[in-house]
């Protein structure tokens, strides 16, 4: 099973966005573990998930966690803005596998 971690600041509207992801990974039949924290939680969790996803609100942290995920054989890149702010579950998640294979 595949596990996304989704990293924003406070983690209101990124749950949200968890729940679309899962929805759209139930109609797909696809198994993923997908969860979001604030990005301060980033480096406890590197080991324990497979794709980290960062909210558009926080894209300034890109490059200090990307060579964190990269140390790490991990993937890591921003969430569309556009597909954040219309909650666009199965898109993200359609992302978000693109960047493990």
């Amino acid at each position: 099973m595949t596990k996304i971690l989704l990293l924003c600041s406070a983690g209101m509207s990124t749950s949200m966005v968890v729940k679309k992801m899962q929805e759209a990974a139930t109609k797909k039949g696809i198994e993923v573990e997908i969860d979001a924290v604030p990005t301060a939680r980033f480096h406890e969790l590197l080991d324990s998930y497979d794709i980290f996803l960062l909210g558009p609100q926080v894209k300034f942290q890109k490059a200090d966690f990307e060579a964190k995920a990269k140390e790490k054989n991990k993937p890591l890149d921003v969430i569309d803005f556009k597909d954040y702010g219309m909650m666009n579950g199965e898109k993200i998640l359609d992302f978000a596998l693109s960047l493990k294979s």
